[in-house]
This record gives C-alpha cells, sequence and structure tokens, in this order.
C-alpha cells in the first residue's frame, strides 16, 4: 500500500505542476520554461545528493539506464509537454498524457518481462477514459482550422501531448529497470536530471535567433515548477523501487484530475460541469479498484 500513497502524491505533484507551468507559460516559452525549470531541480537534488545517494551501493549498469532515461524523461517529455500546455492548455495536454500507463505497462511487458494483471490493465484503461472525459471538447481531435490568435492548427497540435504520453510511458519502465539494479530513487533523480538539464541547456544554448530574454515572473514559476516536478520525480521512482509498473503507472496517470480541479480554482479556465465530475469519478474509481486489487 506504502507504493500506492507514494504515487498518488507523486500524481499530485505533478498535476500541480502542470498548473505552475500554465501560469509560466504567460510569460515565457516552453523551451525557456525547461531550461529553467530542469535545471532548477538538477540543482536541488545535487544539493540533496550527499544525503541520500550512497556511493558504496553504486552500480554502473543502472547509472547508465538512469542516465539514458533521463535524455528522454524529463528533458523531451518536458518540453513537449510544455509545448502541448502551450498550445492545448493545461487540462487537454493532461487528459492526452492520461495515456502513458497503457504505454508503460506495455513497455514493461516487453522489456522486463513484467507480467501484466488484468486489473491492472482495466484500471489503466479507466484512468485514460477518466481523464479523457475530463477534457472531452467536440471537434478537438479533428480540427485542423488555423487558429488565427496562434497561427497553429488545434488539431496537428495534439501531436504533443501524444508522443510525450509514449516517452513517459517507456521512460518508467527504464526507470524501473534501473531501479532493479540499484534501488535507489534520488540517485536515479539526480543522475537523470544531471543528464536531462545537459540536454536542454545545450538546446537552449542552439535555439534559432540567440537566448530570449527571461521574465521575472516566468522565471519564478518555472523555478516552482521544476521544484515540484523534481519531488513528484522522486515520490515516482520511490513507487516504483517496490512495486510494478502496472501499480505505479495508471495512479500516476490520474494527475488530470488535481489539473482540472486546479484549472477551476485557480485559472478560471475550467467550469466544474457533470462531463468534469463523471470523469473526476471514473479516474478515482479506477485507482480504487486497483489499490483493492493490489491490498487483497
Amino acid at each position: 500500500m506504502s507504493a500506492l500513497i507514494l504515487a498518488i502524491l507523486a500524481a499530485l505533484c505533478f498535476g500541480a505542476g502542470m498548473i505552475t507551468s500554465r501560469i509560466g507559460l504567460r510569460h515565457d516559452d516552453a523551451r525557456t520554461g525547461a531550461a529553467i525549470s530542469i535545471p532548477t531541480a538538477t540543482l536541488l537534488f545535487v544539493i540533496a545528493a550527499p544525503f541520500t545517494v550512497e556511493l558504496s551501493a553504486f552500480n554502473l549498469t543502472a547509472a547508465l539506464i538512469f542516465a539514458l532515461v533521463g535524455l528522454f524523461y524529463p528533458a523531451l517529455v518536458t518540453l513537449l509537454t510544455f509545448r502541448a500546455n502551450e498550445e492545448l492548455g493545461p487540462t487537454v495536454t493532461s487528459a492526452i498524457s492520461g495515456t502513458a500507463p497503457l504505454f508503460a505497462m506495455l513497455a514493461a511487458a516487453l522489456l522486463l518481462g513484467e507480467q501484466i494483471p488484468p486489473q491492472a490493465a482495466v484500471a489503466a484503461l479507466g484512468v485514460a477514459a477518466g481523464v479523457a472525459l475530463l477534457s472531452w471538447r467536440p471537434g478537438a481531435m479533428t480540427d485542423t482550422t488555423l487558429d488565427t490568435k496562434t497561427g497553429h492548427h488545434p488539431g496537428r497540435a495534439l501531436v504533443w501531448p501524444i508522443a510525450g504520453a509514449i516517452v513517459r510511458g517507456v521512460a518508467q519502465a527504464g526507470a524501473k529497470a534501473g531501479l532493479l539494479l540499484w534501488g535507489n530513487p534520488f540517485a536515479a533523480g539526480v543522475i537523470g536530471y544531471l543528464v536531462s538539464s545537459t540536454a536542454v541547456l545545450g538546446a537552449e544554448q542552439l535555439r534559432r535567433g540567440g537566448r530570449k530574454a527571461v521574465s521575472r515572473h516566468g522565471l519564478l514559476w518555472f523555478a516552482a515548477t521544476g521544484a515540484i516536478n523534481g519531488g513528484a520525480m522522486v515520490l515516482m521512482y520511490s513507487a516504483l523501487a517496490v512495486a510494478p509498473v502496472s501499480t505505479v503507472a495508471p495512479v500516476i496517470a490520474a494527475y488530470p484530475l488535481v489539473t482540472a480541479m486546479a484549472s477551476a480554482l485557480f485559472l478560471r479556465g475550467e467550469k466544474i460541469s457533470a462531463q468534469i465530475i463523471c470523469g473526476a469519478i471514473l479516474t478515482v474509481t479506477a485507482i480504487i479498484y486497483l489499490a483493492a486489487f493490489r491490498a487483497s
């Protein structure tokens, strides 16, 4: 049960991070946000490393896996999520991201040989359906009309959160592989974030037109996002260290529930409709079903 509690706390943090990043995107673009949030979390990991990482347990293979995962998650996932958040908003982005556990369980089965209980698959489908219902908008999946305000095609922008869900799901299975060899979530975090910081800062240096000036408000909100997401990663890795991917991934994917409720309360971008209530009930029911199955 401790793994489920850790996963729920991680979902709460990921949901909160979506809100703070959305506010940050009012002031700066997605790449700038990633270049602030990820190094912020990395700095916190480095500060905590002497107290949380025992080098006597160092495993080279696990370290290489954590580094490989870090190249994609959080670096690439953050860029994809921020871009989707920028074009589609936090709730739609989170809803599509809710399919991540399906990719995570598939990757765990293929890469780790993990047996996926039917109950876990049902829970994952329930979460995916619930978060989709939370933000379903008629025509959103087929809209290819050019938005004259942003210059983007809303329908085509769906590629960003879909790609993010795939990478996020596969990365969870990869992280689990490393944690099986070196079960220290802080080690996974610090190594992964060091690689991610190098990737996003390098991308920022190479961007066309040079680096953009960072606003004070954007800096503060993205730094807060980095701290929140860093905590979420530690909680998620802690859960993965003691439980299979099929237990953790569906719960983590429920974070759009937090995003939707917080958006309604703080961003004024959502109204608490019957649709959102139904989506919330479906998502929570799926998690309770998974928890009951694991407790039995």
